[in-house]
C-alpha cells in the first residue's frame, strides 16, 4: 500500500486491580484521559479528530454511549461521531481495525481508536420492569455473566482453558512455569522503568489529597514457582483442575488509545509515525475452545501481510490463561523468546475491551526499544473467536 494507515500515538493508563486504584473511576473518565494524552502526544488538535472509537465490554448503568462520553469530555467537538464497540476480548484491537478502515475508505482521516474499562464498577443486576410476585429476586452478576460466562454453553472462560489444556496436553506444571515468566518479566519491566512512556498518570481525587496512577498495581512481585504450585484450581474442584487464580489473568481497570491517519498526513504535519498498520485478520472457533482462536486471525493476518512466522520480530499475545498462550503458541510453532517481553495479561492484567489496544501500545514500545521492524498483536475472544494485526515500523 502506497499510502497506509499509520499509529502516530500511543498510549495507556496504568492497569489498577479489581476494587483497586482506580475502581473509583469510571471507563468512560478513564477513555478521556487517555484520548487527551493520545492527542497531545501526537500534536493533533482535538478539532481535527474525524472519529472516535472506543471498545468497552461493561456499559450497564454507565450513561449513554460511553465512547461519546469520553470523546466529548476530552474536549473533542460534538459534531465528532463516537462509537462504542464490544467485541469482548477483542474489542480494543477491533476499533484500531474500524479506524483504519474508515481511513482507508476515506470516511475518515484522523481516528482516535482505543478501549476503556471499569471492571470494578460492573453492577448487579435484576429484571423487574414486569414486577415481582412473592419471594426472593435473585441479583445476576453482569461481571461474570456479560463477559466471563460463555453465552453457549453456560460456563465460565475458567473451563474453556481447561478445555485447550487436556485438547493439546497442557500440564499445570507447564502453566505455571509459564506464569511465573510473565510475572518476572513484568516485574524486570517495572523496575526498569519500561512502562513509564507508554503510560499516563491517572489522578485519584480523595477529601485528603490527590494520589497519581502510573504504575501497574496488578503484577505480584516476588512470584515463585513454590508459590503457584500451592494455589487450588478454580474451575475444576478435583486433581485434573489445572487453572487456577496464579496462571489466568486478573479483572482489571483501565484505558488505552492510539492516533490513526495516513502516511501522508503524517507527513504533512511533520509527525513521525511509530508503525504502519500492515494487516489483520479475524475468525472464529469452537466457543468451547475459544483461546484457541488467534490461530487462525493469526494466520489470516500473516497471509494477508505475505508475511511468515518467521519475519516477525515481536509478538505480544493477550494472555487470558496460560494454557491458552501455550495453546496458540504450541500449535503455529512460535520461538517464545520472541512473545510479550515485558510480560502479558497474566502479571499486568486484562481490562476486557482495553487489552486489544493495550497490547497494541506495549509491542510498539518493545518494537521501539529493541530496533524491532516487524510486530504481530493477538488476541482470542470469549464466545469463540480471534483477532490479531501485523505492524510495521516505517
Amino acid at each position: 500500500m502506497s499510502d497506509p494507515v499509520v499509529i502516530v500515538s500511543a498510549v495507556r493508563t496504568a492497569i489498577g486491580s479489581l476494587n483497586g486504584v482506580l475502581s473509583t473511576v469510571a471507563a468512560h473518565d478513564l477513555g478521556t484521559i487517555v484520548i487527551k494524552e493520545a492527542l497531545q502526544r501526537s500534536g493533533v488538535s482535538s478539532s481535527d479528530v474525524s472519529e472516535v472509537i472506543m471498545g468497552q465490554v461493561y456499559t450497564a448503568g454507565q450513561g449513554q454511549n460511553p465512547a461519546r462520553q469520553a470523546s466529548v469530555n476530552a474536549g473533542i467537538p460534538v459534531e465528532v461521531p463516537a462509537t462504542n464497540v464490544n467485541m469482548l476480548c477483542g474489542s480494543g484491537l477491533r476499533t484500531i481495525v474500524l479506524g483504519a478502515q474508515a481511513i482507508m475508505c476515506g470516511d475518515s482521516s484522523i481516528v482516535v481508536a482505543g478501549g476503556q474499562e471499569s471492571m470494578s464498577q460492573a453492577p448487579h443486576a435484576a429484571h423487574l420492569r414486569s414486577g415481582l410476585s412473592f419471594g426472593d429476586k435473585p441479583l445476576v452478576d453482569l461481571l461474570v455473566n456479560d463477559g466471563l460466562m460463555d453465552a453457549f454453553n453456560n460456563y465460565h472462560m475458567g473451563i474453556t482453558a481447561e478445555n485447550l489444556a487436556k485438547k493439546w496436553e497442557i500440564t499445570r506444571e507447564q502453566q505455571d512455569q509459564f506464569a511465573l515468566g510473565s510475572q518476572l518479566k513484568a516485574e524486570k519491566a517495572q523496575t526498569e522503568g519500561i512502562f513509564a512512556t507508554e503510560i499516563v498518570t491517572v489522578p485519584i481525587k480523595s477529601r485528603k489529597a490527590t494520589v497519581e496512577v502510573n504504575v501497574d498495581e496488578y503484577p505480584r512481585k516476588g512470584s515463585t514457582i513454590e508459590g503457584m504450585t500451592k494455589l487450588r484450581s478454580c474451575f475444576i474442584k478435583d486433581a485434573t483442575g489445572t487453572v487456577t487464580a496464579g496462571n489466568a489473568s486478573g479483572i482489571n481497570d483501565g484505558a488505552a488509545a492510539v492516533v490513526l491517519m495516513k502516511l501522508s498526513e503524517a507527513q504533512k504535519r511533520g509527525v513521525a509515525p511509530l508503525a504502519r498498520i500492515v494487516s489483520w485478520g479475524q475468525a472464529g472457533v469452537d466457543p468451547a475452545i475459544m483461546g484457541s482462536g488467534p490461530i487462525p486471525a493469526i494466520k489470516k493476518a500473516l497471509e494477508k501481510a505475505g508475511w511468515s512466522l518467521g519475519d516477525v520480530d515481536l509478538f505480544e499475545l493477550n494472555e487470558a490463561f496460560a494454557a491458552q498462550s501455550l495453546t496458540v503458541t504450541k500449535e503455529l510453532g512460535i520461538d517464545t523468546s520472541k512473545v510479550n517481553i515485558y510480560g502479558g495479561a497474566i502479571a499486568l492484567g486484562h481490562p476486557l475491551a482495553v487489552s486489544g489496544t493495550r497490547i497494541v501500545v506495549t509491542l510498539l514500545n518493545a518494537m521501539k526499544r529493541t530496533n524491532a521492524k516487524k510486530g504481530l498483536a493477538a488476541l482470542c475472544i470469549g464466545g469463540g473467536m480471534g483477532i490479531a494485526m501485523c505492524v510495521e515500523t516505517v
